[in-house]
């Protein structure tokens, strides 16, 4: 296969685009997992602000151990991870055909779980919301991960009809 990634080899213009938009995911979601998502402020008195890192590590220091796993790996672990072979099934490096098939399975599984990490943070704010006294302000760090996983999602099926094309035989040839 000339040495080259199927996928940057058929359709490089695509493959760099989307390497781009792969780049800006993970910023968008360093900024959504590092930025403050939400403050909390209880009888105007109390005020609490939350990034998905410090309520995290809130959960270690509370002894909640069984969420802190839950919020790491769908928040954090889990997204990198999928734009971590986002990246490797546009690079340049050799991936042969078979490995491009075992890269989309792996995402296809992936993508079953990819909204809880929205559902995650949907929750808290739903459970924030229901008590009476509390009132809730969101922050750039929500919309910021928001962003990254809509971009992701909209780059694993760009990246799947380009993989499909080049399985089929219909891409281009360079």
């Amino acid at each position: 296969m000339n040495g080259a990634n199927p996928i940057a080899r058929c359709f490089p213009r695509q493959a760099r685009l989307l390497q781009l938009l792969i780049a800006l995911a993970g910023g968008l979601l360093a900024v959504g997992v590092a930025a403050p998502i939400v403050t909390l402020e209880k009888f105007v008195l109390i005020e609490n602000t939350f990034s998905v890192m410090s309520g995290a590590w809130q959960l270690i220091q509370e002894g909640r151990w069984f969420l802190f796993v839950i919020i790491g790996v769908f928040s954090i672990l889990l997204p990198g991870l999928k734009l971590y072979i986002l990246h490797r099934l546009l690079g340049r490096h050799y991936a042969e055909a078979a490995r491009l098939r075992r890269y989309l399975h792996w995402m296809h599984l992936y993508g079953k779980w990819s909204m809880l990490d929205v559902f995650i943070v949907a929750v808290l704010v739903v459970a924030v919301k229901m008590g009476a006294l509390v009132q809730v302000e969101m922050h750039y760090g929500l919309y910021a991960f928001a962003a990254s996983v809509l971009l992701t999602m909209f780059v694993t099926a760009r990246v799947v009809v380009l993989a499909e094309r080049v399985d089929t035989g219909t891409g281009l040839s360079v």
